[in-house]
């Protein structure tokens, strides 16, 4: 998969150098935890024969953002909520379900 520090901070707008250990931190979360989300390897070529779909980066890219931009695990006096084609809805249409 092509996306590297210098793609995150483009898709967050980050011009300076002073967040590239925290950003480089998020895009890694975000690329360990999109497999577990999926049910198979980013980098699958059973699943992905084409390289990783534009979607999916898209995906890793918004998660690495999110984590990036809410570094705590709470939010008090905002109204927030799910946009749509975000993370959850690219995945789902990827997921690989299986049931044991």
């Amino acid at each position: 998969m092509a996306i590297d520090l210098d793609a995150l901070k483009a898709h967050c707008n980050v011009t300076v150098t002073d967040d590239d250990a925290v950003l480089g931190r998020c895009l890694g979360a975000a690329q360990a935890h999109l497999p577990k989300l999926l049910g198979f390897a980013l980098d699958d070529e059973d699943e992905f024969p084409d390289g990783t779909p534009a979607d999916v980066e898209m995906a890793v890219l918004q998660l690495a953002a999110h984590f990036y931009e809410n570094r705590e695990a709470t939010l008090v006096g905002v109204t927030a909520q799910v946009l749509p084609l975000s993370v959850t809805e690219i995945v789902a249409e990827y997921r690989n379900y299986t049931y044991g």
